[in-house]
């Protein structure tokens, strides 16, 4: 967030805040499954579970953003 941004509630700061949280942990999790599956023998349980991780960190990042952009038609 900058200064330009406009004035948010502090629910909504803390929204955004655990969204980018959220959001570099799935992307660090997408790195580390692409570096087990390139192995010359991936551990192919390790990247199950990291994949399951990873959906599950989608889902609370999708939780995260209808919170903060409400669907205007629901």
């Amino acid at each position: 967030m900058n200064d330009h941004d406009p004035i948010l509630s502090e629910e909504d700061k803390e929204l955004h805040e655990k969204l980018a949280v959220l959001q570099q942990e799935h992307a660090d999790l997408d790195a580390s499954i692409e570096a087990l599956a390139l192995m010359p023998s991936p551990d192919q349980l390790m990247i199950a579970r990291l994949k399951r991780k990873k959906l599950l960190l989608k889902e609370e990042i999708v939780k995260i953003r209808d919170q903060i952009l409400p669907d205007i038609i629901a």
